[in-house]
């Protein structure tokens, strides 16, 4: 045992400090990796077996495919570390392609990144961790972790544009002591030129763009894979209840949408609700999205609620601005958010995540989905 904290917050020297990297084939995640074993750690790579890819997801930009576990076991090699593939194919449509697809069908614009992270990644995947003795997990996500004492709060990231603490709000605060994320002090141009010093063959490649199992972003394509039986038409309403138009299924149309409608009017319309029970969208002008209240549930709180003071901000869409707002809770799984300001375009599906700004960032509070 070290009297000194190692650069992962533990009192243990590198050389006897075991950490499993999850390896997505991507640059973030193989730059970790190499940091890891150039700074001394018995570092063990475990890259995930998620879907059956064909030829469409094959060729595109996204993780967690073929291509990407091949990336991953090159870096691995080149490295010289252990690296493991574990086949998580049945876990995955289970934990996330499912919820997917029935959010969809609801009327929902769901995440399935968040999802993933809360089953496959942060719960099985770190579960294998602690059964192979790692005194830690890292990941090349980009958000910041600040320990103190035996507790770790979890921060937006340096890199603003990268930052991804929107999708990780429901990690759990006995997960978040264990994980440890390298790249949330770095920008983006610093992780690749790393990259190349360690001359990694992915220092160039680019950033996944796509959800993993969702080729090109053809989201009723997925649809009509797992449940073709539930494509129905139906009708598109104007906010008077008039039907103007025919749609093809409701999983084509997400809460602002704009382009795809197909109506002719004089003014642009927008998609203000989706009526799942009776398979309807009602459409209207843009100045109808606007809502300063916003309902949750499943809530996941990673602060105690003393700290959710007057200067509480929120994000409510994962390329949204940080919004001022006031939490009221109803219970231990349900709020309500009023916004300061009006905000469009708010959906059910999607989460709403909680931050207030300290002197090491603006600090994760946790968050939760929102339903109206």
């Amino acid at each position: 045992m070290s009297n000194d904290l190692n650069s992962i917050g533990l009192f243990k020297k590198p050389s006897e400090t075991t950490v499993v990297v999850a390896m997505s084939g991507g640059v973030d995640s193989s730059t970790v990796a190499g940091m890891m074993k150039r700074d001394g750690y018995n570092v063990i790579g475990i890259t995930l077996k998620l879907y059956d890819d064909g030829k469409e997801i094959a060729e595109s930009k996204q993780c967690c495919s073929g291509q990407d576990i091949m990336d991953a076991k090159r870096v691995a090699n080149k490295l010289n570390i252990e690296h493991k593939i574990l086949y998580y194919q049945n876990k995955f449509k289970q934990g996330v392609i499912d919820n997917f697809v029935d959010s969809y069908l609801k009327g929902e614009t769901p995440i399935p990144c968040i999802q993933c992270n809360k089953t496959v990644k942060f719960k099985d995947l770190l579960d294998v961790s602690k059964e192979l003795n790692a005194d830690a997990m890292i990941t090349g996500h980009y958000v910041k972790s600040v320990t103190s004492g035996n507790e770790t709060n979890m921060y937006r990231a340096i890199d603003e544009n990268r930052d991804q603490s929107y999708f990780l709000f429901n990690t759990t605060k006995d997960q978040l002591n264990y994980l440890r994320f390298p790249l949330g002090g770095m920008l983006k141009d610093e992780t690749r030129k790393i990259a190349k010093q360690l001359d990694l063959n992915v220092s160039n490649k680019p950033d996944s763009q796509d959800i993993c199992f969702v080729p090109n972003g053809d989201y009723s394509s997925v649809i009509r894979k797992f449940k073709p039986e539930s494509l129905k038409k139906g009708n598109i309403k104007n906010l008077n209840g008039k039907v103007i138009g025919v749609h093809e299924g409701i999983m084509n149309f997400t809460i602002g949408q704009r382009k795809g409608i197909k109506v002719p009017d004089k003014n642009p319309l927008y998609v203000i609700k989706i009526d799942s029970k009776k398979n309807e969208i009602i459409v209207g002008p843009k100045e109808e999205l606007g809502t300063k209240k916003i309902l949750l549930n499943n809530l996941n709180l990673l602060a105690n609620k003393n700290e959710f003071d007057e200067n509480i901000l929120v994000k409510v869409r994962s390329t949204g601005k940080l919004l001022d707002a006031k939490i009221d809770f109803k219970n231990s799984q349900d709020a309500e958010v009023k916004l300061e300001i009006t905000e469009d375009g708010i959906s059910p599906g999607q989460a709403c995540v909680f931050y207030r700004k300290d002197k090491h960032g603006f600090k994760v509070l946790g968050g939760g989905w929102i339903t109206i």
